[in-house]
């Protein structure tokens, strides 16, 4: 299957349709081409112990051949995950939305063509009014990420924050410099620039501390959040890798694969630190996302939040990211 990188987005299969029916709904890719070398089994072992069961689809999915999200996956039912975090958007990528003691703060805003018809929907249906929006935290500068925020701005003026590198990103796309071929189409509309968002500098909104983990290699800026959040009272601590390891890796050069690297291993570091126990994604296509909403949908008093992994389990994860990276790049290697 041929994957193309769209300068703005995620990388698409070209025959990524076909793939879904062919395999009946599994998000998972198919094998490489040639037989996996001594090392990349090595390294995948190394994946599969960590992952357990508890990760077995991460673990599928990032060492294999990660597939990219689509402008026209599913539409996520919109949910309420904890007392103050929430979830629209689409299977590829997710929005959520976290209430504070001052408004709404987003971390992400999904396609542009998405806003009215599917985050603004799925907002009220939940119940919180749009207007309440006063902060919008973009993980990294790809379309599906930041193409639903002109509007937002528009409409509500939330402050809008990005990493430097990926203001420069969004502002002046490299795949029209350099001799690269630009995009076909018109370039989306891109967020009116406002504030930076840099590591270790929290976000705060009312009650809400947002704490930034830069994070580059998917995009030259991308950004992990850590932040709390609230189940029956009781808060955790919840993390999103902002430059998730997905169809990316088929395309990247191996320094910005070396600098993925890095990246994963600082965001183990900050996360341990802050004794993460929630996963969350946002671009939850390749995990057993509508499993665990469907089973909070059916929670009983008493019953675990299944989002919330426990510290130990998300290091699990951290590092599956990690060992299926180490067999993307030895497979480039061979």
């Amino acid at each position: 299957m041929s994957f193309r990188k769209n300068s703005f987005g995620e990388n698409h299969g070209v025959m990524i349709c076909a793939l879904f029916a062919a395999l009946s709904g599994s998000v998972f890719a198919q094998a490489p081409a040639k037989p996996d070398s001594a090392q990349v089994k090595a390294d995948i072992a190394k994946a599969v112990k960590a992952a357990g069961a508890m990760w077995a689809a991460e673990e599928k999915f990032f060492c294999g051949r990660p597939m990219g999200n689509r402008p026209d996956d599913p539409v996520l039912e919109p949910a309420k995950l904890f007392d103050n975090v929430y979830v629209t958007g689409r299977t590829g990528t997710a929005v959520y939305a976290i209430t504070t003691s001052a408004g709404i703060f987003l971390i992400d805003s999904g396609y542009g063509a998405d806003v009215e018809s599917i985050l603004l929907a799925g907002m009220k249906k939940l119940g919180l009014d749009p207007a309440q929006i006063k902060a919008i935290a973009i993980t990294h500068g790809h379309v599906d990420h930041f193409a639903g925020t002109p509007y937002l701005q528009e409409h509500f003026s939330p402050h809008v924050y990005v990493s430097q590198p990926d203001w420069d990103l969004m502002e002046h796309p490299a795949a029209a410099a350099e001799g690269k071929k630009a995009p076909k189409g018109p370039p989306p509309a891109i967020p009116k620039h406002d504030m930076v968002m840099t590591e270790g500098q929290p976000i705060v909104l009312g009650d809400l501390k947002v704490t930034p983990v830069f994070i580059p290699g998917h995009t030259p800026g991308s950004m992990g959040l850590i932040f709390p959040v609230k189940d029956n009272g009781k808060t955790h601590m919840a993390a999103m890798f902002g430059g998730t390891m997905m169809g990316s890796v088929l395309n990247d050069s191996m320094e910005e694969l070396e600098t993925y690297k890095k990246s994963i291993a600082h965001f183990k570091a900050e996360t341990m630190k802050a004794k993460v126990d929630v996963e969350l994604q946002n671009h939850p296509l390749y995990e057993n996302f509508q499993d665990k909403a469907a089973k909070l949908k059916e929670r009983k008093k008493g019953e675990p939040n299944p989002f919330v992994v426990g510290a130990s389990n998300y290091q699990k994860f951290v590092d599956v990211m990690a060992a299926c990276l180490d067999a993307q790049i030895d497979r480039r290697k061979e």
